[in-house]
């Protein structure tokens, strides 16, 4: 699966009543891919490739990490915790994805 497949199921997988009145972006950085970003706004979100001018939250990861994190495979906190996923700006934000995205 590629990483644009990726993101793809994470759009679809997108939990709209999690998000009503949120206001975040969540940046992901591929390291051996593109940089992503998702808008998530008033219960809408949008993917859009490349940087944000002020990310909320940015995780840095590669793209078998990804691919484990949204098929369910792997767990983000474990992830984190094993140094696969770092994270920078709001950190809790990082813990809403669960919320906002049906992983797995």
């Amino acid at each position: 699966m590629s990483t644009a497949q990726v993101f793809d199921k994470l759009e679809k997988n997108f939990n709209a009543d999690a998000a009503a009145g949120l206001d975040l972006v969540f940046q992901f950085d591929i390291e051996d891919d593109k940089t992503y970003h998702l808008v998530i706004k008033d219960g809408t979100c949008t993917l859009n490739e490349g940087a944000h001018d002020d990310p909320s939250v940015t995780l840095i990861m590669n793209a078998e990490t990804l691919q484990g994190i949204v098929s369910g495979e792997t767990d983000g906190m474990q992830a984190f915790m094993a140094g696969q996923l770092r994270a920078e700006g709001d950190m809790m934000l990082a813990t809403k994805l669960g919320e906002l995205f049906d992983m797995g």
